[in-house]
C-alpha cells in the first residue's frame, strides 16, 4: 500500500489527467451535465444490442392485413370506400374468425363516396312533389349509407379502431373519443406519469359509438435523430376550451387495448415505488389482471415501453406474416385460416406515409410497431430501463476510473492496452448480460468514452511528457548507468537528476597492471582492440552488478555503486564485481598465453563511505562522477595492492556491508595524504564456497596478526613460518617476514601502533 501511495504521489499529475475525463463521466450520469452526444452514443449502443439479439423467428399468433401496393392497384386508392371495410370487416371477423382486429388507420371523416349526400340532395327536391319517390329515395339511402354499413359490421364484435393525440396551440377535437381507460385522478398528486395532449381525431361519432379505440402515437427519440424506440401505452388527454371535461382522463394505446380483449387482461392500473424525502413516487410498471394471473409491464416515467422488435420488419422480415389485403377482400383465404389469430390492418405502401425510422430499419411499418408490442405483451418479454440505471452508470464509471488512474500510471503500454481494454468489455459484456437475460437497459456510453478518454490522454501524457522526461534521463545517464538501472529510473525519472548531493557509496578503481610491457609488444591498432576486449568485458561485469562506469583513465576504470539509483547492498555489489573482475581477467591471460603475450593483471581498490555525487565539472565540459575523501581512499587502496601481492583491496568500511564474502585482513596502514589508519583486506571468495583449508589459513593467519601486533615476535615468526611452509608462493606472507627481519635489527618505537607508512601513491 504504501509502495502505491508512493507511485500515485510521483504521477499525480498523470493521475489528475487521467481523472478529467472521469470527472466529466461522473457529472453527466449524476444528471449535473448532460451531455448530448454521450445520450446519443447510448442510443446507438442500444440500437446495435437490439439488432444483435432480436429474436428473428415467425410470431403465428399476429397477422397484419396489408394495404400493400398490389391491393391499391387493384381495389383503388386510399381511402377505400366503407362498404369495402365492411366487408373487409366481415371477411376476417366473421368467416375467418379473428380474434380481435385492430385497425391501424384513421376514419376521421365521413365517406364522400357512397352516394348518401347526393339523394340526401334529391330527397329535399321531391319531396314535397312526389311522396312515392321520396319514399323509394329513403330506402335507397339507407342501403348507400357506406358509414353506416361499416358500423354495422364493427358492432357487438372484438374491433378497435385507432385515433390519435396532439398538442396544439388550438386544441381541437373531431371525432368521438372512447371512454378513458383510467380516471384523471389515477395517479396520486399533481405529477403527471404520462404524455399529455390537449387535441385529437378520432373515428366519426357513428363508428366512435359502436367500437373501443387506441390511440397510435409513438415516440420519437429525444435524441432528435427520428428513430422509434419506444411507444406510450396510456397518455393523458386533458381536454381545454372545446374539448369536453368528461373525457379527460388516460387512454390506452392501440397495441394495449388489442392485447387487453386478446388476453381477457383487466385495464391497467399504475405500480409506484415508495420515494423518501417527500418526493413524488416514480412509476414503475403498468399492472393488468389476467385469468393465468396479472401481468406488470415495467414503463418509463412517460408511461412508454420500449420496443422489443421481433425482426427487420415489413413483408421480407419473417416476424409476421403480412396478407395483401385485397386477398382478404377477394376471399383468397380458405375460410377460418386465421381463426383465433390476432389481425391488425395496416399499410405498408409507402405512398400512405406509415413506414417509420426504428433501430432494426429505416422503413419499418407503422402497424407492425404495434404487432411488435402486442407480441412481447403476450410473451412477457420486455426491456426496460431500471430506476437505479444512472447510480448504475455512476458507480461503473467511478469503479472504472479509479482503476484506470492507478494502473494506467503504473504499467507499461502493453499492459496499459490490455488494462483499458479490459475496462471496456467488462461493462459491455456486463450489460449484455443483463440486457439478453433480464431485459434491463443500462447506460454505458459515458463509462466506454471516459475509458478510450482517460487511455488517451494518460498515454499521451505519457508519451509526450514522461517519455520525453525518460528519453532525456537515458541520454543523461546511459553512458554511464548498466541498461537495467536506466530501465528502473525512468519509472520515476523525477526522482533523478544530475544535481550533486552527498551520499554514502562504494567506489572502485580498477588498474591494469603490466601494462606498458605489454604495449611495448603490441601495435597501436593491436593495443586498441585489446584495450577495448578487456574494458567491455569488465564493464559487462560492472553493470551486471548495477555498478555505474564513472570514466576511463588511460588503462584504469572508475565505477561506483549506489547511484544515481539507490542500491543498498552497494558494497557486497561492488564486491562480487571486483571477484568476477579478477576471474574474467584469468580467462583473458589463458588466451593470451595461447597467443604468446605476456600475462594481465589488474589491482583493485574498494572503499565504502560518504562522497559528492553528480554532475561535475567546467562549463565547456561536465560528467556524472564521484569526488571526495573516500574516493581518495579508494584510489590510494588499489595501489597498495601490488605491495602485498593481492588483487583486490577493500576498505573495512566496505568489508563490514559484505558479510557473505570470507573476507583475510591485511594490514594496518597510513595512505599518502592521510593521517588516521586504515585497516585494508583483501576477499578470499563467497562464505558459502570456502573449504575447510582456507578456513584454517585464514584463522592461523588471525593469529600471526593478533601476535605481531602484541610485539611477540618470536611466536609470530613461528605461526609465520608454519604458514610460508604450506603458502610459500604466497606475497603477503613473505612481506611480512621481511618486515620481521626488519624488527628484528630495528625494534619499533614505544609508540608503535602497527600500522605502515604509505609515501608513494
Amino acid at each position: 500500500m504504501q509502495r502505491l501511495i508512493r507511485s500515485l504521489r510521483r504521477h499525480w499529475l498523470r493521475v489528475a489527467i487521467t481523472l478529467l475525463p472521469v470527472l466529466l463521466a461522473l457529472a453527466h450520469s449524476a444528471g449535473i451535465a448532460r451531455l448530448p452526444f454521450i445520450d446519443r452514443l447510448d442510443a446507438l449502443i442500444y440500437d446495435a444490442r437490439l439488432r444483435a439479439t432480436m429474436p428473428g423467428t415467425l410470431d403465428p399468433r399476429v397477422v397484419i392485413v396489408d394495404i400493400d401496393d398490389a391491393s391499391l392497384q387493384e381495389v383503388g386508392q386510399w381511402p377505400w370506400s366503407r362498404d369495402r371495410l365492411a366487408r373487409l370487416t366481415d371477411e376476417l371477423v366473421g368467416r375467418q374468425r379473428a380474434a380481435v382486429l385492430g385497425f391501424d388507420v384513421m376514419f376521421a371523416e365521413a365517406d364522400r363516396g357512397s352516394g348518401k349526400d347526393a339523394l340526401q340532395a334529391l330527397l329535399a327536391e321531391r319531396s314535397r312533389a312526389d311522396p312515392a319517390a321520396q319514399a323509394a329515395i329513403e330506402r335507397l339511402a339507407v342501403t348507400l349509407d357506406h358509414d353506416a354499413a361499416f358500423a354495422r359490421s364493427l358492432e357487438g364484435r372484438n374491433v378497435v379502431l385507432g385515433f390519435y393525440f396532439t398538442q396544439s396551440p388550438q386544441p381541437r377535437a373531431k371525432g368521438g373519443l372512447p371512454t378513458p381507460v383510467l380516471p384523471p385522478d389515477a395517479f396520486p398528486g399533481t405529477r403527471r406519469y404520462a404524455t399529455a395532449w390537449n387535441s385529437y381525431g378520432a373515428s366519426i361519432p357513428a363508428l366512435a359509438a359502436v367500437a373501443p379505440a387506441g390511440f397510435l402515437n409513438v415516440l420519437i427519440d429525444p435524441q432528435a435523430d427520428g428513430v422509434v424506440r419506444a411507444v406510450p401505452l396510456i397518455a393523458r388527454y386533458e381536454p381545454v376550451g372545446g374539448g369536453a371535461p368528461a373525457s379527460a382522463g388516460y387512454y390506452e394505446s392501440l397495441a394495449l387495448a388489442v392485447y387487453r380483449r386478446a388476453a381477457g387482461a383487466s385495464a391497467p392500473y399504475p405500480r409506484l415505488t415508495g420515494a423518501a424525502g417527500g418526493a413524488a413516487p416514480m412509476l414503475e410498471a403498468l399492472v393488468m389482471g389476467r385469468p393465468d394471473g396479472p401481468i406488470a409491464v415495467p414503463v418509463d416515467q412517460q408511461a412508454s415501453a420500449l420496443v422489443p422488435y421481433r425482426g427487420p420488419g415489413g413483408v421480407q422480415g419473417g416476424s409476421f406474416r403480412y396478407i395483401p389485403a385485397v386477398d382478404v377482400l377477394n376471399g383468397r383465404l380458405a375460410a377460418g385460416e386465421l381463426a383465433g389469430k390476432i389481425v391488425l390492418v395496416g399499410a405498408s405502401a409507402p405512398g400512405l406515409q406509415d413506414l417509420r425510422v426504428t433501430p432494426v430499419s429505416a422503413t419499418y411499418p407503422g402497424v407492425e410497431i404495434h404487432a411488435s408490442v402486442i407480441s412481447s405483451l403476450l410473451d412477457r418479454r420486455f426491456l426496460a430501463v431500471p430506476d437505479y440505471a444512472a447510480g448504475y452508470d455512476f458507480s461503473m464509471t467511478l469503479l472504472l476510473g479509479m482503476v484506470l488512474a492507478i494502473g494506467l500510471t503504473r504499467l507499461g503500454p502493453v499492459r496499459a492496452v490490455l488494462l483499458a481494454l479490459a475496462c471496456v468489455l467488462a461493462p459491455l459484456g456486463i450489460n449484455h448480460l443483463l440486457f439478453q437475460r433480464a431485459g434491463l437497459v443500462l447506460p454505458q456510453a459515458a463509462c466506454m468514452l471516459m475509458v478510450v478518454a482517460a487511455f488517451a490522454l494518460n498515454m499521451g501524457w505519457g508519451y509526450f511528457i514522461e517519455a520525453r522526461t525518460r528519453r532525456g534521463l537515458a541520454r543523461l545517464f546511459g553512458t554511464y548507468v548498466p541498461p537495467q538501472l536506466v530501465s528502473e529510473m525512468v519509472l520515476d525519472p523525477n526522482r533523478y537528476t544530475m544535481r550533486a548531493e552527498s551520499k554514502e557509496l562504494t567506489v572502485m578503481f580498477c588498474d591494469m597492471r603490466g601494462f606498458t610491457r605489454l604495449s611495448e609488444q603490441m601495435a597501436p591498432a593491436d593495443l586498441q582492440a585489446f584495450l577495448n576486449e578487456v574494458f567491455s568485458r569488465l564493464t559487462d561485469i560492472i553493470s551486471k552488478h548495477r555498478g555505474t562506469v564513472d570514466k576511463y583513465m588511460g588503462d584504469c576504470v572508475m565505477a561506483f555503486w549506489g547511484a544515481p539509483v539507490d542500491t543498498p547492498e552497494h558494497a557486497s555489489l561492488a564486491v562480487q564485481a571486483a571477484l568476477e573482475m579478477s576471474a574474467a581477467v584469468d580467462d583473458i591471460n589463458a588466451a593470451h598465453r595461447l597467443r604468446g603475450l605476456p600475462a594481465l593483471s589488474v589491482g583493485i581498490g574498494l572503499n565504502t563511505g560518504t562522497m559528492s555525487v553528480g554532475d561535475m565539472g567546467s562549463t565547456h565540459r561536465r560528467s556524472y562522477t564521484v569526488i571526495g575523501d573516500a574516493v581518495n581512499l579508494a584510489a590510494r587502496l588499489e595501489g597498495l595492492g601490488e605491495h602485498y601481492g593481492i588483487g583486490i583491496v577493500a576498505s573495512e568500511a566496505t568489508r563490514l556491508q559484505c558479510d557473505a564474502c570470507l573476507w583475510q585482513e591485511v594490514d594496518r596502514v597510513r595512505v599518502k595524504g592521510k593521517l588516521q589508519e586504515v585497516t585494508i583486506f583483501t576477499p578470499c571468495g563467497l562464505r558459502a564456497n570456502a573449504d575447510p583449508e582456507q578456513l584454517e589459513e585464514l584463522s592461523q593467519w588471525r593469529e600471526v596478526l593478533e601476535a605481531y601486533r602484541a610485539r611477540r615476535w618470536h611466536d609470530t615468526e613461528q605461526l609465520l613460518d608454519a604458514l610460508r611452509s604450506r603458502h610459500e608462493k604466497k606475497v603477503l606472507y613473505r612481506v611480512y617476514a621481511q618486515r620481521l627481519a626488519s624488527i628484528r635489527t630495528q625494534p619499533p618505537d614505544t609508540d608503535w601502533d602497527g600500522a605502515i607508512q604509505f609515501e608513494r601513491k
